[in-house]
């Protein structure tokens, strides 16, 4: 029987070589945002808001046109270090 991840982690590698990471509770969460917020505007150096929901309080703004990579990590509760 396959496992089912917790949530994803969405590793944001951007062209001055910081990274981020933000996390979503499911892939199709994830997928949503990423279709309706990041796609349209690949191009541009508007600023975009990153959805933060692990870390209460806080935002983050990004240049779409500055995300060179992005990694979608499944995190499965019995793989985090205690």
């Amino acid at each position: 029987m396959p496992r089912t991840p917790n949530e994803y982690s969405v590793h944001l590698l951007l062209d001055s070589g910081h990274r981020e990471e933000i996390r979503f509770t499911t892939i199709q969460e994830f997928q949503k945002w990423y279709s309706a917020e990041l796609v349209p505007k690949s191009a541009s150096n508007d600023f975009i808001s990153v959805p933060i929901r692990n870390i209460q309080g806080e935002y983050m703004v990004v240049r779409p046109s500055r995300i060179i990579a992005i990694r979608v990590e499944p995190v499965f509760n019995s793989s985090i270090e205690r």
